[in-house]
């Protein structure tokens, strides 16, 4: 088997993403590859943060604007160094999650996508979609699911 030597793991700052993160700083430690840290995002200012607050209630963490982003990202790294991660690069992507994956998934020619579960197993995760489904179904690389959510 071909070893990876480039792989992208997305986060959004919540507790469940970081597990993927390590799980892929992990194996990119074993694997002696590039590990790309990837948080997408859009643009918001404090009102628009403060509205989807009140509306999403313990879906919120998914609201960010571009200054938490580089927070995100420091957390991102310091975990996936101290698991093992050597080569990380920190990448912050204006757009919706799956797209953006995607996309970096090409321009960085990575062999391994990294994603989390959360999502998989809920009613809206069901109707609209889930980044972990929606990735792995138009992925044309490999992508590893982390059970991060039980």
């Amino acid at each position: 088997m071909t070893a990876y030597r480039t792989i992208v793991v997305g986060t959004d700052g919540s507790d469940s993403s970081y597990v993927a993160v390590e799980r892929a700083a992990a194996l990119a430690g074993d694997e002696g590859a590039t590990l790309y840290i990837a948080c997408a995002y859009f643009p918001t200012d404090d009102r628009d943060v403060a509205a989807a607050a009140d509306v999403l209630k313990d879906e919120a963490y998914q609201v960010r604007g571009s200054a938490p982003t580089s927070e995100i990202l420091r957390v991102a790294r310091d975990k996936a160094v101290a698991v093992g991660a050597v080569n990380v690069v920190e990448k912050a992507v204006v757009g919706e999650p799956v797209e953006s994956l995607l996309d970096l998934l090409k321009e960085v020619e990575a062999d391994l996508l990294v994603v989390g579960n959360r999502g998989l197993n809920t009613l809206a995760g069901r109707l609209l979609g889930s980044v972990p489904s929606d990735v792995a179904r138009k992925s044309r690389t490999d992508v590893l699911i982390v059970h991060t959510v039980r």
